[in-house]
């Protein structure tokens, strides 16, 4: 076997390591990456009114607990589905969990102008209004203020 004779030596480096290593951090980043699509549960079927505007751009940081109900009242959470009083724990749990997170990042919260989170509730047109207003007045007992209200323009 005939080797050229420039003395020259040519080192090409071993590429499948480092191919392995991004395919593992891509893998985990899909794995770890929260759409906002996530929290929408197409067995809700929005009311129509003729008011709705499209949604805002979400401010930098802002954050949202978005509330799903069936047409029974029920609240369809993280794939779950609560009566009232699972419903209750469960907006307590994340009232906690944003005092929490504002705890430990060091944001001093203000009791009176309430928790920053914005309380989404996509409600069912079905859904009766005394449970939805349960659901309302318990988001305000643990300490949320700020509502939106999810509905669409036309009928589907």
């Amino acid at each position: 076997m005939a080797t050229p004779m420039s003395g020259e030596v040519r080192a090409e480096p071993n590429l499948t390591p480092l191919l392995d290593v991004v395919f593992q951090l891509i893998t985990f980043f899909m794995l770890c990456i929260s759409f906002s699509q996530d929290t929408i549960d197409q067995r809700v079927r929005l009311p129509v009114a003729s008011s709705a505007r499209p949604v805002e751009a979400s401010k930098a940081g802002e954050d949202r607990l978005v509330l799903n109900v069936d047409r029974y009242g029920r609240l369809l959470f993280n794939g779950q589905m609560y009566d009232t009083e699972g419903a209750i724990h469960q907006i307590d749990i994340q009232a906690q969990l944003v005092r929490l997170s504002a705890k430990v990042s060091g944001v001093k919260l203000n009791e009176a102008e309430g928790l920053p989170t914005v309380v989404v509730i996509r409600a069912d047109r079905d859904t009766p209004f005394s449970q939805w207003h349960r659901l309302v007045t318990a988001c305000q007992d643990k300490g949320f203020r700020k509502f939106a209200l999810k509905t669409m323009t036309a009928p589907s």
